[in-house]
């Protein structure tokens, strides 16, 4: 524990201020999300409104606590707090109450609800940051590499088992730290082949593409020197790509839930269920196009008041940001999430302690990862995976999770100047 007067002196108040604006104008907006003339009370408690108004006491409290406790603290039991929360993440599969056909969470009382996976995003973070920290391991062994991905690897998997693909998503994005701790960018550069070659896949047929991909590969044989390296090369690389190009179909149907298969086949235009799957993003666009440049208005939004957004308080909250503020209040917005990403960043680079910084730039990753796909599903510009809007959306779990999430890193970073001294 520390003095309160260095906990005021040392935290980054620009972080402060942009998270606590975050807060009250996520909450304004669930509110206006829940508007209608039958609900009109602010401090209704029995409203998502006023449930959130109460996480988000819970979450200022909680962030206080977290401030006062020695940064050392949160490096030495790293890993007990990641095996607790790999133990919540098994305990699911016995004890887990099924909500939106994802067993994932806990049931407490008949009101509220816990989910773990939001709490295993931090955890998973400080024990990656740990290992990684542990005798100035580099990222090049192949040793290295095993354990770090399996560090990440494990909550995903587990978090998949339980049907909640968009959460377990969540947590490639700790890769990105991983390139900053000197993990090779060719890994970076596959990895979006593949992607790329999933899609392309997916929006041709197999047969064409494959007849394309075989017909590149002769034309760079013909060119080449035809080495017998270069031969082997060659053969060996269309091959992968061709068995991958006919395996995705099967990927595709019997991997993928039917849901998250339905909402890819809307985002690629391979489907069209407007009164269906893709309901939601229809009457997403509307609502946020409706909005026009500076917006219907404070509680004026008539695709929000009627409804017509399911999940408008969570997941597609954007919507009512869109509608009601506009283009203008949406950039606003905008610029203020990534200012609060940009300072992360900065004070991330700034940590003398390998830990912190790894740290940091797993807590940017992981907000930029939410922010980016969900506005982004809302828009159409990513598929429908379920993932809140980081302290806007209506939850407590993801509220207190993402809250643990920065200010453990806020409360590192108010030790900076003692570290190694």
């Amino acid at each position: 524990m520390r003095l309160t007067k260095k906990i005021f002196r040392d935290i980054d108040w620009i972080s402060v201020c942009l998270y606590l604006f975050l807060l009250l104008f996520g909450w304004i907006n669930i509110y206006a999300s829940q508007y209608n003339d039958d609900q009109m009370i602010l401090f209704d408690f029995t409203q998502r409104h006023g449930k959130q108004l109460i996480f988000i006491v819970v979450a200022v409290f909680l962030s206080f606590i977290i401030l006062i406790i020695d940064w050392k603290f949160f490096e030495t039991f790293s890993y007990i707090l990641y095996g607790g929360i790999i133990l919540l993440l098994i305990s699911l599969f016995l004890w887990g109450n099924e909500t939106g056909g994802a067993t994932s969470w806990f049931e407490l009382g008949n009101s509220y609800k816990f989910q773990p996976s939001e709490f295993a995003k931090f955890t998973t973070t400080l024990a990656l940051a740990k290992y990684l920290n542990t005798h100035n391991i580099r990222m090049q062994p192949i040793k290295t590499k095993i354990i770090t991905f399996t560090i990440i690897l494990v909550p995903l998997i587990l978090i998949i088992l339980q049907n909640d693909l968009g959460t377990a998503l969540v947590f490639f994005s700790l890769i990105l730290v991983l390139f900053r701790e000197g993990l090779s960018g060719n890994i970076l550069v596959f990895g979006l082949v593949i992607a790329a070659l999933f899609i392309i896949t997916l929006l041709l047929d197999k047969f064409i593409f494959s007849s394309i991909i075989i017909a590149i590969a002769l034309i760079i044989f013909l060119f080449s020197r035809r080495t017998k390296k270069e031969l082997i090369v060659i053969i060996s690389g269309l091959t992968l790509v061709i068995s991958f190009v006919f395996s995705v179909n099967y990927i595709f149907t019997k991997v993928l839930s039917p849901h998250h298969v339905e909402r890819i086949d809307i985002l690629l235009g391979r489907e069209i269920d407007p009164q269906g799957a893709g309901y939601n993003l229809i009457q997403s666009k509307i609502a946020i196009g409706s909005g026009g440049f500076f917006g219907k208005g404070f509680l004026q939004g008539t695709q929000t008041r009627f409804d017509f957004v399911p999940e408008q308080s969570t997941d597609f909250i954007f919507c009512t940001i869109g509608e009601e503020w506009g283009f203008f209040g949406s950039l606003i917005f905008i610029s203020i999430f990534i200012a609060l990403l940009l300072r992360l960043i900065i004070l991330a680079e700034k940590q003398r302690s390998k830990f912190c910084r790894i740290y940091g730039y797993g807590v940017a990753s992981i907000l930029f990862f939410h922010f980016a796909i969900n506005i982004g599903m809302t828009i159409g510009l990513a598929p429908v995976i379920g993932i809140p809007l980081p302290f806007i959306s209506y939850g407590g779990s993801s509220l207190i999770g993402f809250t643990t999430l920065l200010f453990i890193f806020l409360n590192l970073d108010s030790y900076r100047l003692q570290i190694l001294r």
